[in-house]
């Protein structure tokens, strides 16, 4: 691969040749365009096509030396200090602020500050694919290519003025370190910080002290190329001891909850703390490390400069430990939700069961409730209360709801999947398992919800009508309920998909409300309620507030799935959009309710196809919760499971050679071999 060049370093070299010249920066715009990749995420062509501006430089005459000269020059025209210190870093406004900052920015545009030097990178790398072939660039490439300029001993005017700017941006980022390190929200998370001298404030003495040595060696140099640089050592063991306080406060989280401020502070900490010890290694280290670093620093603020106006960016950023905490609490419920052995499988069936009497009660109530003439408003309130207090009844009985355990089972496939071990055979049989497990159980509990359901649903429409004398369901309402159940003419599966997103969401709602319990501390404030203790007394209330603390977030999903459910329709109806919800528990006693309701009994053909309905309802709820549950699991674990293929394959081929471990556990705990040729 060639690149031609010559004609921008002669013009460049035009330009340095011509006193007081405003140097072009389209000629370093266009020579970034040049050494471009047609494909940025290709890594081949990225390295060639880096290799051939490298092999350019080194066979053109003075080109390296001519391009140090103007870049340098061009640089040194520009402010510099906020592109070290500012980009790249999350602002001390807040979370919400930034959020409405960069919401506001997408509807009014904010004025750029031609001034400074981010705006030369903006438009040198102009592209938005530019931070994925910069990134693949590795360290060997860019001390090579550093070390090409760096020959010689001219241009030490600009080189001096940048060192300056570094300084002040290391003195402005540990300033900033320390005001983070003194937060109150900060000092709560690992109260030690007032038990020790914070090394957050050690910190900035450190680099204050580094900073001092450094003026002092070279306010009377000419040339600071020739004066040593201070020791930075100390400053960096302190930075280090930073790093070890803020990973102590994440892995705290699991204990003590999260919270967005808290998320917030972590995030900006850490840029902060990793952004001085790049610009420090510009300063203090060997040339392989400080060109090293000097590449870091250009990908991350090209990164930076696309997203530090982005919404999702900062939303990516700062959701990652709350969405982590909120499926860490999701996985451990999950485990409950998943049996390997026959034991378990008969207490799922049993708590399935019990689920399926509420279900009934709850499925013939919204059909009386629908009976009075009420404004959509109080509807939808009615229904919403009616599905609240059921779900929430069925948790407080410790019974279980089919539908609800993709949620939880998916965040603990997740887990699964990030502390896997072994070889990746051993892996993926080690995932197949579970997910086989999971299957099963999904299987019992949903044939525990509808076997149970649909006869209480029959009994509670058949003493109906031999008390009231008059059906539960009159006839057009009856045909209605069977035929909104048909998968072909109705929008029965849509309507379940809505079902399965409330799903996913009351799961993430869950464990939410979890984490709140633990971070507010909702247990204890609760035992220290002085009215409540001269109700219930401190015994009791002591009860209440573990119970409390430990059910908050499974009490609080039911309730607000309860409220998504009843109110979906009334949602639809204010909107004018066909929205509502399908949930195969109520599908299933709705279906045995209309079927005999309906004057004259049912056609066999729409008995049929109402009854294919209730099933395709169940499996779109399961599949998307599931699928939803799982994305974010893994994503808020950071990772990519790129065995998909071969796992199918596996459950695919224990299915057809063992189809009976996916209804009914096996007499032994199921393992699958390495292989996928059988099983022990």
């Amino acid at each position: 691969m060639h690149i031609k060049l010559n004609d921008l370093f002669l013009q460049m070299q035009h330009q340095l040749d011509t006193r007081q010249a405003v140097l072009d920066h389209n000629l370093l715009i266009e020579l970034v365009n040049r050494i471009r990749p047609a494909d940025t995420k290709n890594t081949e062509e990225i390295h060639q096509t880096f290799k051939a501006f490298y092999t350019a430089l080194l066979l053109t005459p003075d080109a390296a030396s001519t391009l140090q000269s103007f870049v340098l020059k061009l640089i040194s025209r520009y402010k510099q200090t906020s592109l070290y210190a500012d980009t790249g870093i999350l602002s001390l406004d807040g979370f919400f602020n930034q959020l409405m900052q960069r919401l506001g920015a997408h509807f009014l545009p904010l004025i750029h500050d031609e001034s400074q030097l981010q705006e030369l990178l903006r438009q040198v790398f102009h592209q938005r694919s530019d931070k994925y072939w910069l990134d693949e660039i590795d360290d060997a490439e860019w001390q090579n290519l550093f070390r090409l300029f760096n020959q010689g001993h001219g241009n030490q005017d600009e080189k001096k003025q940048i060192r300056r700017e570094l300084i002040k941006a290391i003195t402005i980022l540990s300033y900033r370190v320390s005001g983070i390190g003194l937060y109150p929200e900060f000092i709560n998370a690992h109260p030690e910080l007032t038990e020790y001298e914070s090394p957050f404030l050690v910190q900035n003495r450190e680099i204050n002290e580094f900073i001092q040595q450094y003026k002092y060696l070279h306010q009377n140099a000419e040339q600071m190329s020739a004066v040593e640089p201070p020791d930075a050592s100390q400053a960096l063991v302190m930075l280090d001891q930073c790093r070890e306080v803020t990973l102590k406060i994440r892995r705290a989280t699991k204990r003590s909850g999260v919270s967005v401020s808290l998320t917030y502070l972590l995030s900006l900490l850490e840029q902060c703390l990793e952004r001085i010890e790049i610009l420090l290694n510009l300063i203090v280290e060997e040339d392989d490390v400080r060109y090293s670093s000097i590449g870091a620093l250009l990908v991350d603020v090209t990164d930076a400069l696309y997203s530090e106006r982005s919404v999702r960016s900062l939303l990516a950023t700062n959701s990652e430990l709350m969405a982590l905490q909120v499926t860490e609490n999701a996985s451990k419920t999950g485990e409950h939700y998943v049996s390997s052995d026959k034991k378990g499988f008969i207490a799922m069936y049993k708590a399935a069961a019990g689920a399926g009497v509420i279900i009934a009660v709850m499925a013939s109530l919204k059909i009386l409730a629908a009976r009075l003439t009420l404004a959509p408003l109080m509807q939808a309130f009615l229904f919403s209360m009616n599905y609240s207090f059921g779900f929430m009844l069925i948790h407080v009985l410790h019974f279980t709801v089919a539908t609800k355990q993709p949620a939880m089972t998916a965040a603990a496939l997740a887990a699964t999947v990030q502390h896997r071990k072994g070889s990746k055979n051993a892996q993926i049989a080690e995932l197949a398992a579970l997910i086989i497990n999971i299957i099963r159980t999904q299987f019992i509990a949903i044939l525990g919800n509808i076997s149970i359901a649909i006869p209480t649903a029959a009994l509670i429409t058949y003493f109906w009508q031999a008390a009231m004398d008059e059906p539960l369901l009159n006839h057009a309402k009856a045909s209605h309920l069977l035929h909104s159940l048909d998968p072909f003419t109705s929008l029965a599966i849509p309507h379940a998909a809505i079902a399965g997103v409330c799903l996913f969401l009351s799961g993430l709602l869950a464990g939410y409300f979890d984490n709140m319990a633990i971070y507010r501390k909702v247990g204890p404030r609760i035992q220290a309620h002085p009215a409540l203790r001269e109700i219930m007394g401190q015994e009791r209330l002591n009860a209440f507030a573990a119970y409390i603390e430990r059910n908050l977030g499974a009490l609080a999903g039911n309730f607000l799935f309860g409220i998504m459910l009843g109110s979906m329709g009334t949602l639809g109806y204010i909107l004018g959009l066909p929205l509502d919800i399908r949930h195969i528990a109520f599908a299933s006693a709705n279906f045995i309710q209309g079927l005999m309701c309906i004057n004259g009994g049912p056609e066999i053909g729409l008995a049929i196809v109402s009854f294919l309905g209730v099933l395709c309802i169940g499996l779109t709820n399961l599949f998307v919760s599931f699928t939803l549950t799982i994305i974010v699991a893994l994503r808020a674990r950071r990772v990519r499971f790129e065995q998909w293929k071969p796992l199918a394959k596996l459950v695919l081929t224990h299915f057809l050679t063992r189809p009976s471990d996916f209804f009914w556990p096996p007499k032994q705990p199921l393992e699958i071999e390495d292989s996928s040729h059988g099983q022990k």
